[in-house]
């Protein structure tokens, strides 16, 4: 006889869910038709920084979809049981193989036709020694004027590369969020 308990899964995949809206709630829901569970789904968070060294900024240009081949910032989904800011580091790490101090959050952004919240962080880069981690072909260090501006993977970069400019030499701001007139909607 195996020591070892046996789990039932929650996955929608192996119980028998059912979509419906749960007595109390207005929203449909995966629900078991046999006990009742309630499969909550809800927004990715992506955690990321733009990274400095003096006048100039880390950039990584992606080797994995979407966007392959395109410039990007260090960030990528929270981990379970992560602080945020744990997380940004972690990216910057196997993105960039870059030692970062967070310096203050950057901004929020909510992109909902993916489902996700951007936590962006300011951080300085402790040396300007980067290489490509495993999810990178390349990374650099790039002055404002000289980012690849037409050959950036996402919106939330620009933002965040504009944001981070606008704010650079402050020290107290309220972080910012989606530039007006952007919905997250792209």
């Amino acid at each position: 006889m195996s020591s070892e308990t046996k789990v039932p899964s929650l996955s929608p995949t192996a119980a028998n869910f059912v979509r419906k809206v749960p007595a109390g709630d207005n929203m449909a829901r995966q629900v078991c038709a046999d006990c009742g569970f309630i499969n909550y789904e809800n927004p990715k968070i992506v955690v990321g920084s733009v990274c400095h060294w003096g006048d100039k900024v880390l950039l990584c240009r992606r080797a994995i979809n979407p966007r392959k081949g395109h410039w990007t910032l260090p960030a990528g989904f929270l981990e379970m049981h992560e602080t945020t800011t744990a997380g940004a580091a972690r990216e910057a790490w196997e993105e960039a193989r870059a030692r970062i101090e967070i310096e203050t959050l950057l901004a929020v952004y909510t992109v909902p036709r993916i489902s996700q919240v951007q936590l962006m962080y300011r951080a300085r880069l402790m040396t300007d020694e980067i290489s490509a981690g495993p999810e990178s072909l390349d990374v650099g260090l790039f002055g404002f004027d000289e980012i690849p501006w037409d050959d950036l993977a996402f919106p939330s970069v620009r933002w965040a590369l504009h944001q981070f400019n606008e704010s650079r030499h402050l020290t107290d701001f309220t972080a910012f969020t989606n530039p007006p007139g952007e919905t997250g909607d792209f």
